[in-house]
């Protein structure tokens, strides 16, 4: 809402005189928000946000453009601004009461600036598009990204403000790698299965999570060794092993995993992920 003042003057003979001051308010009819189709972010991983757009008033409203400042942030260390979120091209999808409509046009990557928007009276439009996280979205606990998109155009006499929070996954994000050791091994000879697994998330896996290693050997392994973080592992206690179909699994609560420590480059602002990492490793003679 904007309130607006005006005076009339007269002129006459030499004379001025002025009129009374007359107040009025103009009442603002376009509103936004903003959200993200998940609740939360990773390393490297994608977000998609949706602008909502709605006009209430009995006016349509043409070519108002949408500017997103990707999570812009600044810190003491860096004044200047870190943008943390890359546009992924040809990701944005603009809808009217629900209603695709012809894709609109993006003059800028950086802030991202989609141009083009219509909203028809009483009614409400959407823009959807999808960011990936790069090297400067902070990461650890507590950190968030706070995206904000302006609204404006003819019409509009204050821009238009919407904003998403979206905070950085606080779960465990587990990757794992196999490798074999010789990779040529004679008849009944011994080979070695190492398995690395990494978390990337800033929460470690432990004996309470619901997390479970399977493998299939094939050829079939008469197992000699298995261990775990260098601890030896006994068989029908951290795990299971079917000699006929070569079904290696472990037992419950076996798996554990540190969590990822989070380091920020003080030159640069990038972020730099160090998994926490934990060592399987299964050796035996070929049946």
């Amino acid at each position: 809402m904007a309130t607006f003042y005006n005076q009339a003057t007269l002129s006459y003979n030499g004379n001025v005189t002025g009129s009374n001051i007359t107040t009025g308010e103009i009442v603002g009819v376009i509103s936004a928000n903003k959200s993200a189709t998940t609740d939360s972010y990773n390393s490297n991983g994608n977000i998609t946000y949706v602008v909502n757009i709605i006009n209430s008033g009995n006016t349509d409203f043409t070519n108002l453009t949408v500017t997103d400042n990707l999570g812009r942030y600044t810190s003491a260390e860096f004044p200047a601004g870190l943008v943390p979120a890359t546009y992924i091209a040809d990701s944005v999808n603009y809808f009217v009461n629900g209603v695709k409509q012809a894709d609109p046009t993006v003059s800028d990557e950086e802030p991202l600036t989609i141009e083009g928007i219509n909203v028809p009276a009483r009614s409400n439009a959407s823009v959807i598009y999808t960011v990936r996280t790069n090297q400067f979205a902070p990461l650890g606990e507590d950190a968030q990204i706070t995206n904000t998109a302006t609204v404006t155009g003819n019409g509009i006499i204050t821009p238009v403000t919407a904003e998403a929070v979206i905070n950085h996954s606080d779960d465990a994000n587990l990757a794992i790698s196999k490798s074999l050791d010789p990779a040529v091994v004679p008849e009944n000879g011994t080979i070695t299965y190492t398995f690395n697994i990494q978390n990337y998330g800033s929460k470690p896996v432990t004996d309470t999570d619901d997390v479970v290693f399977r493998d299939t050997f094939n050829p079939i392994l008469n197992i000699s060794s298995v261990t775990f973080n260098g601890t030896q592992w006994v068989l029908n206690t951290d795990y299971s092993y079917d000699t006929t179909s070569g079904d290696f699994q472990s037992l419950d609560g076996k798996i554990t995993v540190p969590a990822a420590t989070y380091t920020q480059d003080t030159a640069t602002g990038a972020w730099a992920v160090q998994p926490g990492t934990s060592t399987l490793v299964i050796t035996g003679t070929i049946a």
